[in-house]
């Protein structure tokens, strides 16, 4: 069954982005809706392919009835092993439109947003064990101190890492209104939103494992695309911007700068820009959701 998908972000700037070549081989890491995946087959002719990742069982509906186009129900942290399975390497662009799609954010029954009341899941794959309201129960004060520093850049983490525990102690946090209410007497006055977002944001990471699973297809970016391949990378923060940025830059995760013996930089990818590719004013009014939008793209050397 397919689900309803809002437009993709910065559509026409990934497009071009990739810099698709009508026979080439294509990987969209982040189908969810589809919005990309299908722009992308739209520009392939019959000899062209597509290969497209989504670990939510929510997405595999909105699949395009296409003999050029492949679907993995898998984590794109594995990409690397399923596109030489498929004998689809090397790749000429990879496509990862990171974070939660519109979808379930705007699903209550996920849990992946706090203006909705529904059961503390968060998890992106279903298969997965472990929920939001799990997560909370098997921390410990200092590891989810940890959690919402890290992943969620909370001010004053320990504060509310302790207020959970206890919190949790008493009655169990099982649905996003009651870690709300749980968060009650350490939320900001003035700032409900956006201190909810960061505790929402710092779960939902932990959760899923994402940035884990970012750093993974990054490093993997370098064996599966060919020269002269592009390398896409949308994202919604900056954690996985910064990311992205030391990848393309330095050609590693730290940002550290490495030469050769003639001072060149080592890295695998050329960015486009030193800055990231950002919405207009219009395409936020059109889809609000994409105000924190960042686009970096990569040359393969």
């Amino acid at each position: 069954m397919a689900h309803e998908y809002h437009d993709p972000v910065l559509l026409q700037a990934c497009l071009e982005g990739l810099n698709i070549d009508p026979d080439g081989v294509y990987v969209d890491v982040t189908f969810g809706g589809g919005g990309h995946s299908k722009a992308i087959l739209a520009q392939l002719g019959p000899k062209g392919r597509l290969i497209s990742f989504d670990r939510d069982r929510d997405a595999w509906g909105n699949a395009p009835e296409d003999d050029r186009f492949t679907l993995v129900k898998a984590d794109f942290r594995w990409m690397r092993n399923h596109l030489r399975f498929l004998h689809a390497l090397p790749v000429d662009g990879l496509l990862a439109d990171l974070g939660v799609s519109s979808h379930q954010f705007d699903t209550g029954a996920r849990g992946f947003s706090f203006r909705f009341d529904g059961p503390l899941d968060m998890r992106m794959d279903h298969r997965a064990k472990r929920t939001a309201s799990q997560l909370l129960r098997d921390l410990d004060e200092p590891a989810l101190t940890t959690v919402l520093r890290k992943y969620g850049e909370v001010d004053a983490a320990h504060r509310v890492a302790r207020q959970l525990v206890k919190a949790n102690s008493d009655t169990r946090i099982g649905t996003t209104y009651q870690l709300v209410e749980a968060l009650r007497p350490v939320t900001p006055r003035g700032k409900e939103s956006s201190f909810l977002a960061q505790v929402f944001q710092a779960l939902r990471i932990a959760v899923n494992d994402e940035l884990a699973a970012l750093e993974a297809m990054l490093k993997q970016s370098e064996e599966v695309i060919a020269p002269g391949g592009r390398l896409v990378v949308m994202s919604y923060h900056s954690l996985e911007d910064r990311l992205v940025k030391n990848w393309l830059r330095d050609g590693n995760l730290e940002g550290e700068e490495k030469k050769d013996l003639f001072g060149n930089r080592l890295r695998p990818f050329t960015p486009s820009s030193n800055k990231a590719i950002q919405p207009t004013d219009l395409e936020i009014a059109k889809n609000p959701r994409a105000r924190s939008a960042r686009l970096r793209i990569g040359t393969r050397t």
